[in-house]
């Protein structure tokens, strides 16, 4: 008795599958975060620590010598970075996750481009940091930053722009890994040094020459430094206490103005998505 072939026909990609793709990846992180409460809570209690405690025992060693204003309202876009950075993170690790129980196999086997997987992976990293972003701005009267709306508008942008750019990171660097202990690891590694050497917790002015290299060098130094910016152009500060906490970024003699460091993040934002898009297609 003979078999008839029964044939399967695949759908071909195409640009609308590919934006629906984007649209569902990017639904189902944020879905993914909404209904963690504990990691929302977990995610917001380092940079409100941080803040809180160490900005009000750092500002009363100092307070002498930045009269006008506390030390926390300087410290407070270095939170805010911190927020975003950590939660597009780790929202980025979540490829592993979906790697290791087997969600990804699924994706990839659709009739959607690679590309588009990674794209609403960034989008949704990106959008989830910027929400929990919003809480610090929330708090922004507690630390002596006025609730402006032109303020706050500019800080939410700029905000989007530095969660795009590490969530790509953390998509490039979590495309081939096989664990979540391994990710973690090495996400510490890369996170913890350019956090600490971005300004967020200490002023860019006189450092030493080995010192001001790093900060230089380092690509979250030009996401930190325009939230400052935008910050201390609506405060109220003497001359000499804007120079020492808000000097801004040098090359040399050059001063780097605001919308290049901001052009320079999202460069470097387009450049990870494409390596993270590349990593992920030679990834089995």
């Amino acid at each position: 008795m003979a078999t008839e072939a029964i044939s399967v026909r695949v759908p071909a990609r195409s640009t609308g599958h590919d934006l629906r793709a984007v649209k569902v990846v990017l639904h189902r992180e944020m879905l993914r975060f909404v209904n963690d409460r504990t990691r929302m809570l977990s995610m917001l209690m380092q940079p409100v620590l941080w803040l809180f405690v160490m900005g009000t025992g750092l500002g009363s060693l100092v307070q002498g010598a930045i009269p006008g204003i506390d030390y926390r309202t300087f410290m407070y876009p270095g939170m805010i970075s911190m927020t975003v950075i950590m939660t597009g993170m780790f929202s980025a690790g979540s490829i592993v996750w979906d790697r290791e129980f087997g969600f990804l196999r699924e994706m990839l086997v659709a009739p959607v481009s690679r590309g588009a997987i990674v794209v609403g992976k960034c989008l949704g990293g990106a959008i989830v940091a910027t929400g929990q972003g919003v809480v610090i701005l929330a708090m922004a009267g507690l630390v002596g930053v006025p609730y402006s709306v032109t303020l706050m508008v500019t800080l939410l942008a700029e905000m989007f722009l530095a969660a795009f750019t590490i969530t790509a990171f953390g998509v490039m660097l979590a495309a081939r890994m096989k664990n979540m202990q391994t990710f973690f690891g090495l996400m510490q590694m890369a996170i913890m040094p350019m956090m600490f050497l971005s300004g967020a917790m200490f002023p860019l002015a006189n450092l030493p020459s080995w010192l001001h290299v790093l900060t230089v060098v380092n690509p979250m130094t030009y996401a930190v430094d325009p939230m400052r910016a935008a910050v201390f152009s609506h405060l109220d500060v003497p001359a000499q206490v804007n120079a020492v906490l808000n000097p801004g970024v040098r090359w040399f003699d050059f001063q780097v103005p605001v919308p290049l460091e901001l052009g320079i993040v999202a460069a470097l934002g387009v450049v990870l998505l494409g390596v993270g898009i590349a990593e992920f297609r030679r990834a089995e």
